[in-house]
């Protein structure tokens, strides 16, 4: 299953959630796609969906999906990493009035030179994006959790 959400923001996303109804329309996918609409006002066609999900159905929904195709926005992408899932990134741009600035767009493409998702800014683009994220294993979040661990403790023996 493919899950598509687009996060919570009053924003519409209605670039994103056309081009993957158009391409599941098209049979250009063949599993199901569920999408979270969010405050968009696409309408989709060819795939189940809902506006807004409650917590658990979402953990739920990204727990079953095979690919996460989500907007750039940091707590979904790193929740799905941590969750070893593999994810095509689409970040909200200003010049369509889905964001205030380009800020996802900085930040989906940092995450992928670190190899964690499949940036794709241009949603034509998303075919291709979602033959090469099917080839990829999943990412690895970097935490920091275990070194700062280790540092408070050498800090309360050093006391």
């Amino acid at each position: 299953m493919i899950f598509v959400t687009v996060g919570s923001q009053k924003f519409p996303f209605d670039r994103l959630l056309s081009r993957v109804d158009q391409m599941a329309g098209e049979g250009a996918v063949a599993e199901e796609v569920f999408m979270q609409t969010g405050c968009s006002g696409y309408i989709p066609r060819h795939c189940r969906y809902r506006p807004f999900c409650h917590q658990e159905q979402f953990a739920a929904l990204m727990e079953q999906c095979a690919v996460l195709i989500t907007h750039g926005g940091a707590g979904t992408m790193i929740d799905a990493i941590r969750r070893g899932k593999k994810i095509i990134a689409v970040p909200r741009l200003a010049r369509y009035g889905e964001h205030v600035d380009d800020h996802q767009m900085e930040l989906t493409q940092r995450f992928h030179e670190m190899g964690l998702v499949c940036a794709c800014p241009d949603t034509a683009r998303l075919p291709e994006a979602l033959a090469a994220v099917r080839s990829l294993g999943s990412g690895e979040y970097p935490s920091n959790t275990e070194a700062f661990i280790a540092s408070v403790e050498e800090f309360i023996r050093s006391i």
